[in-house]
């Protein structure tokens, strides 16, 4: 009994220490971001097809079409890779080139309202409401996200889980933020008189 002792006494031990814990919450962590990634992808996939709508639809502001153009370049350049997770810096670059995306295309649609013939046009329209769903998608897979890398990083910062994270060198994930609270404070301008 007593050699037996020790092995009962280690298992209890690592019971306690959130080892298992971690590995699943880094796997969903993983896994929520992928969803992120392919939501992402989606929207840049749609953006080819959106401008050419435009394009051949409309005597249209050059300048905003190059704009989504350009955003959408840099946002599908970014290496991506599961240890970007890890990595604050990437992280908070590669949130910067999907913003930028993301304005871009808030931009073309605010300028394509001015252009009724577009609006009246069916691919467009589809097109359209496909970009809408996938703004929302990407919402629901980036609010995953959040949940689980805060349960990830509650886990790493929480007694005794966080002697765990110390030892095996799990350190808090980043996770999305707003890149200007300053703008997204100050409520839009409805005009419409132009």
């Amino acid at each position: 009994m007593k050699r037996w002792l020790p092995a009962l006494l280690l298992a209890s031990a690592l019971t306690g220490c959130g080892y298992n814990d971690f590995q699943r919450l880094d796997e969903q962590s993983k896994a929520a971001w992928s969803e992120v990634l392919n939501q992402y992808q989606r929207r840049a996939d749609l953006v080819p097809n959106i401008v050419a709508t435009v394009k051949g639809e409309a005597a249209f502001e050059q300048d905003t079409l190059t704009k989504v153009v350009e955003a959408r370049a840099k946002a599908t350049s970014m290496q991506v890779t599961p240890e970007t997770l890890n990595n604050p810096e990437a992280f908070a670059k590669f949130q910067a080139a999907q913003g930028e995306l993301g304005s871009a295309l808030s931009r073309l649609m605010v300028t394509v309202e001015k252009y009724p013939d577009l609006k009246a046009n069916k691919g467009f329209s589809d097109l359209r409401v496909q970009l809408e769903g996938t703004e929302n998608r990407i919402t629901v897979a980036r609010n995953r996200f959040i949940g689980t890398v805060q349960e990830y990083n509650m886990l790493a910062r929480s007694f005794p889980s966080n002697l765990t994270a110390k030892v095996m060198g799990y350190q808090a994930k980043p996770s999305f933020t707003v890149q200007n609270e300053a703008a997204i404070s100050t409520p839009p301008v409805v005009d419409f008189k132009k």
